[in-house]
């Protein structure tokens, strides 16, 4: 029998595990067809083990698995010819594309926040390429994170320039109907960035004042950062226009740290089912053990009544 064949036939037969005694996510080893209620998006390698390396295998092994939708922060830099075999492959298997990273990001030096002519000029480029990426890939959001604080200058100037950048970014993507997300970072993991609360992120989200830029809630970081995860997801609501998930501590799936994500996942669910919730971690234990420990624990925290 194929893998193909399997995830079709293959019932919650007696000896399968289960999770947290509300469903079976495997059978014989192998994991079963999952009916998600949000649209979590794995990425590639997650799955590897059981997929193999191909890039198109491992995207209807996610279809299969009942994952609705993907992510790839490294889509940009992949060849014109590889996007269009992953664009293809996703919308044959009905799977929605997420976010890639739209700017370059310098890792050494301040960047939005410095003001400088040639770094806006610079990042405009990148957001300009990135809307054909967008286009061959049918993405709609992409992240965008400023870059590091400048020391040398005060905050308020920092803020008023990245809001002009943004602002001019905003313009380019309008007219496609394209958004970046704004994804504010932690200070444990990311030590001297600008943007670190979700908070910081709605303030300027408010100021840019456009549907092209809104928040990525990485709940992994706010955890961090700030905690308070189901109050700030009610108060920046509004700006939020993509999810990222990762337990805290360690960065792995859920159920492996203190965030209770069938909670948070139930709460988004309540407000709206239409995001989508990018899988951005690791995994807990490696091989194929692993990547269905990462399915149970999906089918678990997504085991809620709306």
């Amino acid at each position: 029998m194929n893998r193909r064949d399997f995830f079709k036939t293959a019932g919650l037969a007696a000896g399968a595990a289960t999770v947290a005694g509300s469903r079976f996510a495997t059978a014989q080893g192998q994991p079963l067809k999952q009916n998600f209620k949000l649209k979590y998006a794995p990425h590639f390698g997650m799955f590897e083990n059981h997929a193999g390396k191909d890039l198109v295998d491992q995207i209807n092994f996610i279809a299969d698995v009942g994952f609705r939708a993907f992510e790839d922060n490294g889509m940009k830099g992949r060849s014109i010819n590889v996007q269009e075999k992953i664009a293809a492959a996703l919308a044959r298997r009905g799977v929605e594309m997420g976010v890639f990273v739209a700017n370059t990001i310098n890792w050494q030096e301040p960047t939005l926040t410095t003001g400088k002519p040639e770094i806006l000029e610079a990042f405009l480029k990148d957001i300009k390429d990135s809307v054909e990426v967008a286009r061959r890939v049918n993405a709609t959001w992409m992240t965008v994170v400023p870059g590091y604080v400048d020391m040398r200058q005060h905050p308020d100037f920092q803020r008023a320039h990245v809001i002009e950048a943004l602002k001019r970014a905003a313009e380019i993507f309008e007219p496609h109907g394209l958004v970046m997300v704004l994804e504010p970072l932690n200070f444990y993991n990311h030590p001297g960035l600008f943007l670190t609360t979700v908070p910081q992120a709605f303030e300027i989200c408010k100021a840019v004042n456009s549907p092209a830029c809104k928040i990525l809630d990485d709940l992994y970081h706010v955890q961090i950062q700030e905690g308070n995860l189901i109050p700030n997801i009610d108060k920046a609501w509004d700006e939020i226009g993509y999810f990222q998930i990762g337990d805290n501590p360690g960065r792995n799936e859920p159920t492996t740290g203190e965030i209770h994500y069938q909670n948070v996942f139930k709460h988004i669910a309540k407000k709206s089912t239409d995001f989508i919730l990018g899988m951005e971690h690791g995994k807990s234990k490696e091989g194929k053990e692993g990547e269905i420990k990462l399915i149970e624990a999906y089918a678990w925290a997504d085991d809620f009544e709306i």
